[in-house]
C-alpha cells in the first residue's frame, strides 16, 4: 500500500470537473416520514434531549427505520470537532460531555423496548481520551438497564490512540463499526483529519479482539471500480467481515458535489464481488447507510 502522501488530491482540480449538478435519478426517491412509530420516536428523542445520527446526518432511511421502531443514538453531543466534506453534522467547539447522558440513553432504550441498539458519536478531538470513557459508560448502563440487549458501536478513530479504542473494545459490544467512507485516494479530500491507514488499524485492532468488525463506504465521489475493489481487499486484510456500501448524497450546497449516481445494478455487482472475496455480510444499495439493517449483522 503506497504512503498516504502520494495520494493527496487537489480538491479544486477534482471537483471542477463537474460543470453542473448531476441530476438525481428516480431510484433515490425517499418516502416522507409518517406513521405512529415515527411520531412516537421523534417525540421521545426530542423530549429526552438526546441526539440521533438519523436526524443530524439527514439519513435517507429515517422514515423506514423510525417507522420500524429503530434509531441510532449519537452520544457526546451534536457538534463535531472535524469538518468532513460529506457530513451534515454540525462542526465547531463542542460543549462539555453530559455525565447524565449514559443514563438517559439507557432509559430511552428501555422506553422504546429495543432489542438491538446502535450507538455513534461525533468526533471529540478536544477530549484527552476522545470520549472513550463516556462510550464505555453508555455501553455499561445500557446493558445494566436492558439485560440481553445487543449493541453495535459506530466509533471515531480516537486520533489513532489505541489505548482509548481499547477502552471501548473492553466493554465488548457485539459489533464495532468504523467507516472508511471513501477510497484511499480521496480520503484527505473527503474526511477531515482522518487517515486511511489509521482507520484500517482501528478495524484490525477490533477484529483481533474477536469482536465483529464492520465498515462503510460511500460511492459516487469520483472513485473507480478498481479503487473500490482494492478497498475491499484492504478491509478483509484488516479482519473486517461486514461491509455497507451506499450512494453519497450531497447534504447542502456547501458540501462536496455528487460526481456520479451509481446504478442499482452496480450496487448488486459490488455486493456479489464483496461476498465472493470473503465478507460475511455486504449491504449494498443506493440508500444503504452504516446502521441499515444493523440488527442482522450480529
Amino acid at each position: 500500500m503506497e504512503p498516504l502522501k502520494n495520494h493527496i488530491l487537489n480538491k479544486e482540480a477534482l471537483y471542477k470537473q463537474v460543470p453542473k449538478p448531476v441530476r438525481k435519478p428516480a431510484w433515490l426517491k425517499v418516502n416522507l416520514p409518517e406513521g405512529s412509530n415515527y411520531r412516537y420516536i421523534r417525540e421521545m428523542v426530542s423530549r429526552s434531549g438526546l441526539h440521533t445520527i438519523c436526524e443530524s446526518g439527514r439519513c435517507p432511511n429515517l422514515a423506514e427505520c423510525w417507522g420500524l421502531g429503530t434509531a441510532t443514538f449519537m452520544i457526546l453531543g451534536d457538534i463535531c470537532t472535524r469538518s468532513c466534506k460529506f457530513c451534515a453534522t454540525k462542526t465547531g467547539r463542542p460543549l462539555p460531555p453530559d455525565n447524565e447522558e449514559p443514563g438517559k440513553v439507557a432509559g430511552m432504550v428501555k422506553e422504546l423496548h429495543l432489542k438491538h441498539v446502535v450507538l455513534t458519536s461525533v468526533t471529540r478531538d478536544d477530549l484527552p481520551d476522545g470520549g472513550a470513557a463516556i462510550w464505555a459508560d453508555v455501553i455499561r448502563k445500557i446493558r445494566y438497564v436492558n439485560p440481553g440487549v445487543t449493541i453495535e458501536t459506530l466509533i471515531p478513530d480516537f486520533g489513532g490512540q489505541t489505548q482509548n479504542l481499547q477502552v471501548v473494545i473492553d466493554e465488548k459490544p457485539d459489533v464495532i463499526s468504523h467507516n472508511l467512507e471513501t477510497v484511499e485516494r480521496l480520503t484527505q479530500v473527503v474526511r477531515s483529519g482522518a487517515m486511511y491507514l489509521r482507520s484500517l488499524q482501528v478495524l484490525k485492532q477490533v477484529a483481533d479482539s474477536g469482536i465483529v468488525s464492520k465498515s462503510g463506504l460511500m460511492v459516487g465521489l469520483g472513485e473507480t471500480d478498481e479503487e473500490v475493489l482494492n478497498l475491499m481487499d484492504d478491509l478483509l486484510n484488516a479482519g473486517c467481515s461486514v461491509l455497507t456500501i451506499g450512494q453519497y448524497l450531497q447534504p447542502t450546497k456547501a458540501h462536496l458535489p455528487v460526481q456520479e449516481y451509481i446504478s442499482p445494478w452496480k450496487f448488486e455487482n459490488y455486493k456479489s464481488i464483496g461476498l465472493s472475496k470473503g465478507f460475511r455480510i455486504v449491504e449494498s444499495k443506493p440508500l444503504v447507510r452504516s446502521s441499515y439493517h444493523a440488527e442482522k449483522h450480529i
